[in-house]
């Protein structure tokens, strides 16, 4: 079921808000998907999901071979019969001010505030479609 990716129900923001890890699904070079898990958070209002993780992880070495436009990835949770997918373009972004806001909204939706990483960035992820039943 197709979703407005900025402006979500209710329901569906509310989803988005609860406490879930989430997948992430990158392409590797040879074009076979990599899924992991993470912590997402979605800002339907910026039309973005971030991710924080380590600039060494394979997650970020796949969105940093697909080229400066970033690479075309999707986040997707499940709760029973519940479940979100939201897909767009990935890139990496470094800022301190763009990881320290990442680390804030990671903090608010799973209630904790991670330790200091100095190696920590962002995975941005321009969101251009979302698809669920919450």
């Amino acid at each position: 079921m197709a979703v407005d990716v900025t402006n979500p129900s209710p329901e569906y923001l509310a989803f988005w808000r609860e406490y879930h890890l989430c997948t992430l699904t990158t392409p590797r070079s040879d074009g076979t998907p990599h899924v992991v898990p993470v912590g997402v958070t979605y800002d339907p209002g910026a039309g973005l999901a971030r991710i924080i993780t380590n600039k060494n992880s394979r997650k970020v070495a796949n969105i940093l071979a697909a080229g400066p436009d970033g690479a075309r990835v999707a986040v997707c949770q499940v709760d029973r019969g519940r479940w979100a997918t939201l897909e767009g373009l990935a890139t990496v972004r470094t800022e301190p001010d763009v990881v320290a806001d990442a680390v804030s909204r990671y903090a608010q939706r799973y209630e904790r505030t991670p330790a200091p990483n100095p190696d920590r960035v962002v995975i941005e992820i321009t969101l251009d479609r979302a698809l669920g039943r919450a």
